[in-house]
């Protein structure tokens, strides 16, 4: 599979059935030896009102994907192992 192919897919949260984004809002690192994607790393929807301030990422481990289908990519995150990381804008 292409990333080309990821690109508009939903990702859903086999826990909650939480929709956390879209591939295409997203970025992903790549291991540069092997061109596997590592992770997928998705910026956290928020409203404008906290456009400058400081916002967090979800970084979502390839291990953690369970299946790809047409549409969705379900990912398997346990709540409290969520992997947030801040940045700021």
């Amino acid at each position: 599979m292409r990333l080309g192919d990821l690109v508009g897919k939903e990702i859903v949260n086999f826990y909650d059935g939480a929709r956390l984004g879209a591939i295409g809002e997203s970025d992903v690192i790549i291991d540069p030896r092997t061109g596997k994607i590592q992770s997928i790393i998705l910026p956290r929807r928020g409203n404008l009102i906290n456009f400058w301030v400081e916002r967090q990422q979800l970084v979502i481990p390839w291990e953690s994907i369970k299946k790809i289908g047409a549409e969705v990519i379900i990912v398997e995150l346990d709540q409290t192992n969520l992997n947030f990381h801040k940045y700021s804008v």
